[in-house]
Parts: C-alpha cells; sequence; structure tokens
C-alpha cells in the first residue's frame, strides 16, 4: 500500500552510471514523511534488498511492461502497544517478521518467497512473538477480514519454525481444562476418521456428531470467559479473529447435521474430511499460539477468577474440572455472579453512604415505583421470565441477569467488555448501527428472531433514555417464546403447570426410594450431576433412549428442569428401578476411590 507522503522523484530510465549514487544521496537528505519515487523501464530487483537493508518499504506499480514506478518509504517503526507491556520481545526480531508478513500481505511476494525468507531470517518463531506480531498488523492497515482470510498462509509461512512450549499445569487450571477438551475432541475426530472405513451407518454418525456439536460449549467458554481477559491486556485478535474461525466450524458441522437429518449419505460424507480438517486446524492454533500466549500475558489471579466462571458455561466432553485456587474443603460451590454482583453493588453504596457497613442487604432503596431492598432486586432479577442484558453509553456491558432458563450463555467475564467483542466480527456492524440509531434518535426499538434447535428466539433492543432524553445504553431482552407460540384459545381457570404436593401413595412411593444420598424422583437431573459429575456418562450408557441428551444444547436445558421421574420415563424404567442403579454406581464409585 503506497503510504500518504511527499516522494522525491527519481527517473532512471536509460542507461546512467550515477544513478545508484544519486539514490544513496537522495536518502541522505531525505527529510521527515518523505520517501523516492523511482522510475524505471525495468523491475529494479536489484535495488529492493539494498533498500531493504537501509529501512525501507516498498510499492510497485507496474505501467506497461517498460515502465515501472516504485515507491520506496521509510518502515514506521513499531510503536509501543499494549500487550507489550506484559512480554519481553526482540524489537529487532519482530520488525524482520512484520516486514516479511506485510510484504506477504501486500501482495508484494509469493507465499513461497515468503516463506523461504522467514526461514532465512529466522531460526525459530514462539507463539508469544507470532501473537504479538499479529497485534501489530492492524497498526499497519491489515484488516481483521484479511487476516482472517490468509490465516491458513500465515501459519504456511512460518511451518517448521513456530515453536510452543510444553504447558504441563494442574487440573483444574482453565488453560488445562482446555487442553483436555481439545484432547477429547480429537478422540471424536479419531473415530470419524475411523468410521469413514467403514459402513454407512446413521445412528453411529449421529452418535459421532450428537459428541462433537459440544465443541460449540468450548468456543462458548474461550469467547465469554479467556477472550475478555486477553483483551484487558491488549491482545485483542482472538476475539477479532479467531471468533470467525469458530463460528465458520460450527456452520460446517450444523451442515453436516442437516445432511444427515435429510438423508443426503452422499453429500454428508464429501463434507467430512473438511469437518474432521476444520476442526483440527482450530485445535492446532489453539494449542500452538492461543493458549501459550495467554500464560505469558494472564497472571495466576486472573486464571482464579476465570475459573470462578467457567462452571457457569459447561464443559465439552469432560467432566467438571476441579476448583483452582479455592480453598475446597472450606467452599463446595463457586459463588454466583448474582452474589458477586450484590457484593459489588453493596461496596458502592456503601462507599456513598447510601448503606450503612452492617445493613447492605436490608436497606431499602427508592426506585421509580416502590421501596426494594438490594436482595429483592436481585431476586426479582434472577426470577424474571426473560434475559436481560444492560451496555452503558459508553458501549460496556455492565449487567446481565442471572436466570436459570438462560437461552444463551452468559458468564462475569463478560462484565467490563466492549460490546464489539461480545460478538463474531460478522455481527459488529449490526451492532454498531443499532448502538449509533439509537444515540441519534433515530430508533428507539430493534427487533430480532431466531429458530434454533428447535426453539424459537424472540429478542429485542431498547434504547435507554434519562428523563431528559439522553442516551444512557440500550437493553437487550431475550426470551424463550416457543411454547408461547404455541398456546390457542383460552385458560380461565387456574391449572398448575408442575403439581407440588403429593398425595398419601405418591408419599409411600416416595419412601420406598429412600437413601443415604437423598436421592428421590424429585431430584433435579442436573442437580444430581453437579454433586456426581460421572452419573452422565452412566446415564448416557445406561440406555439408547438416553442418547438424545448428550446433544449439548437439549442436556443443557432439561438438566435443569428434568426429575428423575421424567428421565425415567424417557429412557424406560421404573422410577425406583434408575434410582437404585444411579445409587449402586455412586457406591462403587466411592468404594473406589476410597481404595485408591
Amino acid at each position: 500500500m503506497k503510504k500518504d507522503i511527499n516522494y522525491i522523484t527519481i527517473d532512471g530510465r536509460g542507461e546512467h552510471e550515477s544513478f545508484r549514487d544519486c539514490v544513496t544521496k537522495t536518502i541522505r537528505e531525505l527529510k521527515p514523511h518523505e520517501g523516492i519515487h523511482i522510475i524505471k523501464d525495468f523491475e529494479p530487483f536489484p535495488l529492493y534488498r539494498m533498500m531493504e537493508e537501509k529501512g525501507f518499504d516498498k510499492y510497485v506499480e507496474k505501467v506497461s511492461d517498460e515502465e515501472f514506478h516504485v515507491y520506496f518509504s521509510p518502515k514506521a517503526k513499531l510503536e509501543k502497544i499494549q500487550m507489550g507491556e506484559y512480554m519481553d520481545f526482540d524489537k529487532e526480531k519482530i520488525q524482520k517478521i512484520m516486514d516479511i508478513k506485510l510484504d506477504f500481505l501486500r501482495g508484494n511476494i509469493s507465499l513461497e518467497e515468503a516463506k523461504k525468507r522467514m526461514h532465512s531470517s529466522v531460526q525459530t518463531v514462539t507463539a508469544q512473538e507470532f501473537a504479538i506480531c499479529e497485534q501489530y498488523l492492524q497498526k499497519y492497515g491489515i484488516s481483521d477480514d484479511e487476516l482472517a482470510r490468509k490465516m491458513n498462509d500465515i501459519l504456511e509461512i512460518f511451518d517448521g519454525i513456530l515453536v510452543s512450549n510444553k504447558l504441563n499445569l494442574p487440573e483444574g487450571h482453565p488453560i488445562k481444562t482446555y487442553l483436555d477438551e481439545v484432547a477429547a475432541i480429537r478422540r471424536v475426530l479419531s473415530d470419524m476418521k475411523k468410521q469413514l472405513n467403514m459402513k454407512f451407518i446413521e445412528n453411529q454418525w449421529a452418535e459421532l456428531y450428537d459428541r462433537l456439536s459440544e465443541i460449540d460449549i468450548h468456543f462458548s467458554r474461550k469467547q465469554n470467559q479467556l477472550f475478555p481477559d486477553l483483551e484487558k491486556k491488549g491482545f485483542d485478535k482472538p476475539s477479532k479473529v479467531m471468533w470467525t474461525l469458530d463460528n465458520n466450524i460450527k456452520d460446517i458441522i450444523r451442515k453436516a447435521k442437516e445432511y444427515l437429518k435429510e438423508g443426503k449419505d452422499e453429500e454428508f460424507l464429501k463434507l467430512q474430511q473438511e469437518v474432521i480438517e476444520m476442526v483440527e486446524d482450530m485445535m492446532v492454533k489453539e494449542e500452538e499460539v492461543l493458549f501459550p500466549t495467554s500464560m505469558d500475558l494472564l497472571s495466576d489471579e486472573d486464571f482464579v477468577q476465570m475459573r470462578r466462571g467457567d462452571d457457569e458455561i459447561g464443559y465439552c466432553l469432560i467432566q467438571t474440572p476441579s476448583l483452582y485456587g479455592i480453598n475446597a474443603g472450606t467452599q463446595n460451590s463457586i459463588s454466583s455472579s448474582n452474589d458477586e454482583l450484590l457484593k459489588d453493588l453493596s461496596k458502592v453504596l456503601q462507599k456513598h453512604g447510601v448503606l450503612g457497613a452492617t445493613d447492605s442487604n436490608n436497606k431499602e432503596l427508592e426506585v421509580s415505583q416502590g421501596r426494594l431492598t438490594l436482595e429483592q432486586i436481585n431476586l426479582i432479577f434472577k426470577h424474571l421470565q426473560v434475559d436481560l442484558s444492560y451496555v452503558d453509553e459508553n458501549e460496556i456491558v455492565k449487567f446481565y441477569s442471572d436466570t436459570k432458563h438462560r437461552v444463551f450463555p452468559r458468564s462475569p467475564g463478560v462484565i467490563g467488555r466492549k460490546v464489539q467483542n461480545c460478538h463474531p466480527r460478522e455481527s459488529v456492524d449490526t451492532v454498531e448501527k443499532i448502538i449509533k440509531a439509537f444515540r441519534d434518535g433515530e430508533q428507539d426499538e430493534a427487533e430480532f428472531w431466531l429458530e434454533i434447535e428447535g426453539k424459537f428466539i424472540y429478542i429485542i433492543y431498547n434504547a435507554v433514555r434519562d428523563d431528559d432524553g439522553n442516551f444512557r445504553g440500550v437493553l437487550e431482552m431475550m426470551q424463550d417464546v416457543t411454547r408461547i407460540r404455541s398456546l390457542t384459545g383460552s385458560r380461565r381457570l387456574l391449572t398448575w403447570n408442575n403439581t407440588k404436593k403429593q398425595d398419601k401413595s405418591e408419599k409411600q412411593n416416595e419412601l420406598l426410594t429412600e437413601n443415604e444420598y437423598g436421592i428421590t424422583k424429585a431430584t433435579v437431573i442436573g442437580d444430581l450431576i453437579s454433586q456426581y459429575p460421572f452419573i452422565k456418562e452412566f446415564l448416557f450408557n445406561l440406555s439408547p433412549k438416553f442418547s438424545k441428551l448428550k446433544n449439548p444444547i437439549l442436556f443443557k436445558t432439561m438438566s435443569k428442569v428434568a426429575t428423575l421421574e421424567m428421565i425415567s420415563e424417557r429412557g424406560g424404567f421404573k422410577v425406583k428401578e434408575l434410582i437404585d442403579k444411579i445409587v449402586e454406581e455412586i457406591r462403587i464409585k466411592q468404594h473406589q476411590d476410597k481404595s485408591i
């Protein structure tokens, strides 16, 4: 790309011995923000190396086979970026790497030439050096779109010289959890490769894709937990580039599942190699660049806080990991995001004298219509049958409601994040259009609806304005309205959707299921698995009828409301029979643990 500076023109067409001396003299006399414009009757390759060694970038225009215009401009010195505050690196080495990458991205050299130059210029490139170069690219006019398109080519340039440190991390460390998930995902890919060499059986492929679909959880936790912390350290390329690659993988998995469901066996099988390659490619990017760089940029305290929010989203193909940086002996569960919000609000109000130090939960506050305590406000948000998110006038995410029925994953890591970084790059333009229209007073509302996995999701954005009409942010409201859309006619009589009272026979039946673990037919499956994570895999293996629960989205939804009585009906068991099997499995597991 030709820089917008003043150029001194040297017409070197024709033979004259003083041409090189003229160029050298002009270089010495160049003023700041000046460059050299060379005109030759052939492309002046011999001049390129000399100018590069003297610290110049080049831009070539071919007018004809006998007229070339080359614009040489002083290379921009590496500016200090936020990410550099947390990492030590060799500036000269980074500059060499950047020069080669920029020449390739600007089309000045081929992929093979870039790879050759890189291998002759540096012996090795660490994950951290690779990452910091990616962050610098935006200062040279390289867009995130272009970077996403050419990421595989860029990695090819570093093939054989990109090195990553072997990470040896304790159980429960968030990066160790990601690595465990990568290993589990690779086992699914291995099974898929084996299945490609066997007779096509739809049910076996469906089971494999139920497992592979859990990669959505891996991506979601990465996007909502890891990326926000990296952004705080100045590394936003994962949010802007890797998120797009994640979505490409989710799209191709969705496409393959549609082929399978529609009976398009041939199209489905043809797509499998591409699915496997795309997923494996992402695993390599994570292992070789993302995770090692995260270890360098983030502190142990960052990871302790990250672990507190990881359970909120869940895990991909692995059991819930151990706690990290938390005393498991004194804290049996991780504090909910709502509890943390309550504490933070209390501190702020105490600081400004609104609440006393001892009555923060019980002090009534004036709200627009009425008086409520902080605890009551929190409980109201928690029990709303709609998800709320609030972005302030500075486009910072400030709040989301902690509801049990959340439509899409949220975690505390989103708080304090720029809203643009909470969406895939393809959606950012829409987000910014909504905010601009609200800020300028052109619109007050924007609504959307989606059909996902058999659910109908309704989303509405409202401009938040104060009494004087000033723009104060955006409120997002989201709800699963699948059941609401199905309602017809009228219901005028009181009818309970869930009965809590038990008659005498039910109570007697309940007694039949008494055990030392307190498990009954009313036990919610999510609560059971939270306490005994191994029961999840046990149920999957207990009956083929439980196989649909392997769908992560379906399981996440069902786990919060489905009781053992409901689950037993699905699996074809009597409720007492199922409870007895679960109790026996817990006893066996606990006995094994004690004998180790």
